[in-house]
């Protein structure tokens, strides 16, 4: 536990400083392979759930110490045995013990009666503690005050619902390949592996209980892929028909493509400006039994890539803040700044507004974002409509016109994530 601690801590402070959490992780396990498998799980867990109560925990840190902490390392550390305190089942006095002796291995030494007398506060006055610290906003719904007060004011209603939804661990969705299995046939070959699971749309598969990858029945053979209930909804919404000339102009790492090849017969051009996650589009393809173009450019830049004959469908699956994600991205909340909120509408409108050049008369655009802020949602395809006067938006299938929430706002819950869309026709 000690080594995980220390692990964990250090990982957490990289991210604070201006680092992903899964780059980071990713770099943890390439410097430190001889770790067990356990020790994987137990460090991952602690890496999100510190950040995922990161608010909270603060609070719970502040109270507990005479003067704010200095010593990065030492906050970091004293971060993650409280979240272990507070959120896991490991032995208290295991937890304690261990964090002490950490403090050795990051140089802390002379900081180990404070470490001791802070978890041990904590534990004779965690009652009293928690209630204070869910007295401020922060420490209520551990997100920073500028994103709590911009969902309060877009969301009046529903902000707190939001809020928490984020906090909780993301449902495992599957979707169903139809080329190569059934709904039916997939549940039922569930069912006889004892996995616990029910259907939840067309294609979507809801998993009782979330499992490695590696463990889940049919999908090295290509039977399911994993993928958010709210994803799913993208290929449907596009009306794909045979031969149709497709375009995803964002497609890394290709589930919402490999979903639309499985859905029709589809002339698909997969392009995404990153040729490393492009290799992931690959795999996902190959191990489906798929085929597409595969394309690095820029959607933004579509003279660098584009044949110049027009598509019928295009998916503008658009780079965005991911707040509607944070479940499954618990950094995202600390990494963002309300400026960049603004910097991502930018690059939407440069994109949609290259997009839609590339789109034929009567072709239908997709946008798309794993975002709940209003910017980025339908403010910007408001201002979209404006610009662009052969557009006209679509009512969505299925969509609820006496919805409270903009139309095609996807609120996340215990189904599915946060999302958006806006289907757009070209007259």
């Amino acid at each position: 536990m000690q080594e995980v601690q220390r692990l964990a801590s250090a990982v957490i402070g990289q991210v604070l400083g201006g680092r992903s959490l899964d780059s980071e992780l990713a770099m943890l396990w390439r410097g430190h392979p001889g770790l067990s498998a356990q020790q994987r799980a137990t460090t991952q867990d602690l890496c999100f759930g510190t950040l995922r109560f990161l608010g909270r925990l603060d609070a719970l840190l502040d109270a507990l110490v005479d003067k704010p902490l200095r010593d990065d390392k030492l906050r970091g550390l004293l971060r993650v045995a409280l979240y272990q305190l507070e959120y896991t089942k490991a032995a208290p006095h295991a937890i304690v013990d261990h964090a002490v002796r950490a403090c050795e291995r990051l140089g802390l030494g002379a900081a180990k009666g404070l470490a001791n007398a802070v978890l041990r506060a904590f534990l004779r006055r965690r009652a009293a503690l928690v209630a204070q610290a869910r007295h401020s906003d922060v420490g209520r719904f551990s997100y920073p005050q500028w994103w709590i007060d911009k969902l309060r004011i877009e969301y009046p209603a529903d902000h707190a619902a939001i809020l928490d939804a984020g906090n909780r661990h993301p449902p495992l969705t599957l979707r169903v390949n139809r080329r190569r299995t059934t709904m039916e046939a997939y549940l039922a070959q569930l069912a006889a592996n004892g996995t616990v699971a029910r259907a939840i749309g067309e294609a979507a598969v809801l998993l009782e209980r979330p499992r490695p990858v590696a463990g889940i029945s049919g999908f090295a053979d290509g039977l399911v892929s994993v993928q958010d209930a709210a994803a799913q909804r993208a290929a449907p919404l596009l009306d794909l028909g045979p031969g149709l000339r497709v375009l995803d102009a964002c497609a890394a790492p290709g589930g919402k493509a490999a979903h639309m090849l499985e859905l029709a017969d589809v002339d698909l051009t997969a392009l995404d400006s990153d040729a490393a996650r492009l290799e992931r589009v690959r795999a996902n393809f190959a191990r489906l039994g798929l085929a597409a173009r595969v394309v690095c450019g820029d959607a933004c830049d579509p003279g660098n890539w584009w044949d110049g004959r027009p598509f019928d469908r295009i998916l503008a699956d658009v780079p965005c803040s991911a707040s509607g994600v944070v479940r499954r991205h618990p950094d995202i909340k600390w990494l963002r700044r309300p400026a960049d909120i603004a910097q991502f509408a930018l690059v939407q409108r440069r994109m949609l507004d290259a997009l839609w050049q590339l789109l034929a008369s009567g072709g239908k655009l997709l946008y798309a974002t794993c975002s709940v802020f209003h910017e980025e949602n339908h403010l910007q395809v408001a201002e979209f409509l404006k610009r662009q006067r052969d557009a006209q938006r679509l009512t969505l299938p299925g969509a609820d016109t006496n919805q409270q929430q903009p139309m095609g706002q996807m609120l996340p819950d215990e189904r599915h994530d946060g999302f958006f869309y806006a289907l757009l026709q070209k007259n």
